[in-house]
């Protein structure tokens, strides 16, 4: 059985929305963190891990269906979506080690930034 190709395509925008939303919490978070704000940075890594894992059950749907022997054709969108994915998996663990920088910087200086 060969994958549709508008259930690959939505799925695909569906990973890009929903990593996306995550990089952007992400970067947020850091920000919320720079700024000393660390419920805040810890609300938006939540919200933003809820988003990532949304994309990566879309994605996931997509490997387990050519797992099953359905074609799943690689374009442009699909291939925006794996790069989009990449991305907000990197900026994830990014955020976390910065968060964890601007925790320690601020545990020296007395929370004084």
């Amino acid at each position: 059985m060969i994958r549709e190709e508008d259930e690959m395509v939505s799925a695909a925008f569906e990973i890009i929305v929903e990593v996306g939303n995550a990089r952007s919490c992400y970067i947020d978070a850091i920000k919320a963190a720079h700024d000393g704000d660390y419920e805040q940075a810890n609300e938006l890594i939540e919200t933003a891990r809820k988003a990532f894992s949304n994309g990566h059950k879309a994605h996931t749907g997509l490997i387990q269906a050519e797992a099953r022997g359905e074609n799943t054709s690689m374009n442009l969108i699909l291939t925006h979506a794996e790069d989009q994915l990449m991305s907000a998996e990197a900026f994830g663990i990014l955020a976390d080690a910065f968060i964890d920088v601007y925790r320690r910087i601020d545990q020296v200086e007395g929370g004084t930034r």
